[in-house]
């Protein structure tokens, strides 16, 4: 097995941004999802409420990044002075402290995404968000991702995705991976592998991680992410094939056990168990 693509989102639900080389830090790659749209309550803007979210580019300029839509002129925003004063809440019940972004890029965001919402920036990863105490030790964190450091997922699993796809008569394949999101993506392994991968060890290059949990899918899956356009794939499939405890499972999220740098091309093995596997029958 071996890496075929990595990808970071700068902004929670912004389009993505391909890399040959990533950096990865305890939270997660450099510069993933350290961003995030909140609503005038302090609660998460997301693609699960705002399918055009996935329109915004959010590309790093400097320490701070620069924004743009579909027709809009390019705003420069500046990584602020941590100043966490603003109370961002993820899922209605992870609360933490962020710092604001401004006034002009709020305006940005409030104006295209048709919603009174502001930007806000997660100043201090080491010391905000620890990850679900269930799948993890005491030290890891997290970004405004999900839930998870690392989301990964396996081009062979998607393929027989399409396959189910197609078999079913829908026109709304075949698929891409954009639609999952991944921050990995590994060819050469079987279809849905991962799955028994749970509570093992990967080793990534020379770095390893372990893997936590698989992903249970969302809307956001649905969501075309070069047109912000909706549809019924992949969750009508994943519904049929890979509902478990009434969660659409695709892809697997990891936790880093060591921190360096990872590329595409770089192998991919699976080593060791930590934990008993999950049930996935």
């Amino acid at each position: 097995m071996r890496v075929s693509a990595l990808h970071t989102y700068p902004i929670k639900g912004c389009r993505r941004i391909d890399h040959d080389r990533a950096v990865v830090e305890p939270w997660g790659l450099v510069g993933d999802r350290r961003w995030m749209i909140i609503d005038s309550d302090g609660a998460q803007v997301t693609q699960r409420d705002v399918a055009r979210l996935a329109l915004l580019r959010a590309v790093p300029a400097g320490t701070g990044l620069e924004l743009s839509f579909p027709g809009s002129e390019p705003l420069l925003v500046a990584q602020p002075t941590p100043d966490p004063a603003v109370t961002s809440t993820l899922w209605g019940r992870i609360t933490m402290a962020a710092t604001a972004a401004g006034p002009d890029a709020d305006a940005l965001l409030s104006k295209e995404l048709d919603r009174d919402v502001r930007l806000v920036w997660m100043d201090d990863p080491a010391s905000r968000r620890p990850v679900e105490p269930e799948y993890s030790l005491p030290t890891d964190r997290v970004s405004f991702a999900d839930g998870f450091p690392l989301l990964l997922t396996n081009s062979a699993s998607l393929d027989r995705l399409n396959d189910w796809i197609a078999e079913s008569g829908s026109d709304e394949g075949p698929l891409p991976m954009a639609r999952f999101r991944p921050n990995v993506v590994v060819d050469g392994a079987t279809p849905f592998a991962e799955d028994d991968w749970l509570g093992r060890r990967l080793r990534i290059g020379t770095l390893v991680f372990r893997v936590a949990k698989p992903c249970g899918r969302c809307v956001v899956t649905t969501t075309d992410q070069e047109t912000g356009d909706r549809g019924r794939e992949p969750l009508r499939t994943l519904a049929r094939y890979r509902n478990v405890d009434q969660q659409l499972l695709f892809g697997t999220n990891l936790i880093p056990d060591t921190v360096g740098e990872i590329g595409v091309g770089d192998p991919v093995e699976v080593l060791d168990r930590f934990r008993d596997p999950l049930d996935l029958s």
